[in-house]
């Protein structure tokens, strides 16, 4: 038997801060159960799962190793919006323009799934709208760009001369922008908690903190999970631990690449503040490598951006973001760094999630790749809908298979990767001003 030691409290972030009252934990699987669906990983996927079984009146278990919502879901920039790490126009080319608009069409589904959710509880929702910012200038292809939005996709785009930026923003490095007004902004880790609130409706849903799954078996027509003190044995089982979910079952762990960004937030700015950014919304910009950022409380700012597949932390993570910050909005140089972090995001090879079957009973619901406030949503009722009622939506995810992800030689291929989009960037930039 595994012996499990820690009990990890969530890092210290802005939105650790903000959890008042301190949730109570769920308790520890210490027996041996038997139900319909074992869920592993309680982050978004797996909250959303488990409630939406639970509301369909299946009995299911949810074993999260830490607490819920603990890695990514719970740390990232709270964009809430449509669409995949993979862009739209390469899936278009991928799969043809009807395969690519019913993809579509699930984000969409997962956007407003998280909207309705997250409108149930104060303060979850922190803003509206989003500006996707260009760096060079562009204007006609973000004119493309917003028009086959609207006209094949339903979105309601539209594009920002310059100097209608300047009246949302005041930096010298944005050149037009596309605004989407159908993105929000959300405190991630609070969504989480509302998600775990809602077991307490659900007679047939167990969920269980600080129980890592250590071995998942066959056995006969089930399937058992063993965690440190107890087991679980359940018909259907879903892996949906994305970056965490270990060595549990391999060949799905070797096709998911931890790629790691970080993200600070700033004490109070004052009128600094609203003299560069008056936007309430979500900020990021169309680098291949960007910035993502947005105005959290009265007077504050979030920022995220960089990537990596290192685990460990940079030394001086905050003066790293403070100099990208001062770079576009020199007028917040005496800004002051009060939280850093950093989460771990999983990426499959195709920059698609892996949605669907892997074996009779096993399922993954994984790999949202930075875009997981709405796919996972969006995955968890597909995967849910196929266990509960047999619907095969799923089989839209069948292009993208399990592949393996290059192990260390992987990650170290996705750096250089991320090394020359950054320079890609700066030749384009350069090239285009």
């Amino acid at each position: 038997m595994n012996v499990w030691q820690a009990k990890m409290p969530y890092p210290k972030t802005y939105y650790s801060e903000r959890l008042d009252p301190k949730p109570d934990a769920l308790p520890v699987l210490a027996s041996q159960i038997k139900t319909d669906t074992c869920i592993v990983g309680g982050g978004l996927a797996g909250l959303t799962l488990a409630h939406q079984l639970g509301k369909a009146g299946k009995d299911c278990v949810l074993l999260e190793k830490y607490q819920v919502g603990w890695g990514a879901s719970g740390r990232n920039g709270g964009f809430v919006s449509p669409g995949f790490a993979q862009s739209i126009s390469i899936l278009e080319t991928k799969l043809g323009q009807m395969h690519a608009q019913a993809l579509f069409a699930e984000t969409v589904k997962g956007t407003e799934f998280v909207r309705a959710q997250a409108a149930k509880m104060p303060d979850v929702i922190q803003g509206q709208g989003r500006l996707k910012l260009l760096r060079y200038n562009a204007l006609d292809e973000l004119k493309r760009t917003a028009n086959h939005m609207n006209t094949v996709h339903g979105r309601s785009h539209a594009v920002l001369s310059r100097d209608a930026l300047s009246q949302h923003l005041s930096s010298d490095t944005y050149h037009h922008a596309i605004f989407d007004p159908d993105t929000f902004t959300i405190d991630p880790l609070a969504y989480a908690q509302s998600l775990k609130s809602e077991f307490s409706n659900h007679d047939t849903v167990a969920a269980f903190e600080n129980t890592p799954a250590f071995r998942l078996e066959r056995n006969g027509a089930s399937w058992l999970v063993t965690t440190a003190s107890g087991m679980v044995k359940a018909e259907q089982v879903v892996l949906a631990g994305s970056a965490y979910l270990g060595k549990l079952h391999p060949p799905l762990s070797r096709a998911v690449l931890p790629v790691a960004t970080y993200v600070v937030s700033t004490e109070g700015l004052g009128d600094a503040l609203d003299e560069a950014i008056r936007f309430r919304g979500a900020l990021s910009d169309t680098r291949l490598a960007g910035d993502y950022y947005r105005r959290i409380d009265a007077d504050r700012l979030l920022w995220g951006g960089r990537i990596t597949t290192l685990r460990s932390e940079p030394h001086k993570l905050a003066e790293m973001l403070k100099r990208q910050i001062v770079d576009i909005y020199p007028q917040l140089s005496a800004l002051d760094i009060r939280h850093a972090w950093s989460g771990l995001m999983g990426y499959a090879v195709h920059k698609m999630p892996i949605i669907g079957e892997l074996r009779p009973g096993l399922w993954s619901c994984t790999a949202f790749g930075g875009h997981g406030l709405s796919t996972t949503a969006m995955g968890a009722s597909i995967v849910a809908d196929a266990i509960a009622t047999g619907d095969d939506r799923w089989r839209l995810f069948e292009p993208f298979k399990v592949r393996w992800g290059g192990g260390a030689v992987g990650r170290a291929g996705t750096q250089l990767v991320y090394w020359s989009m950054q320079l890609k960037d700066r030749l384009q930039e350069s090239h285009a001003n």
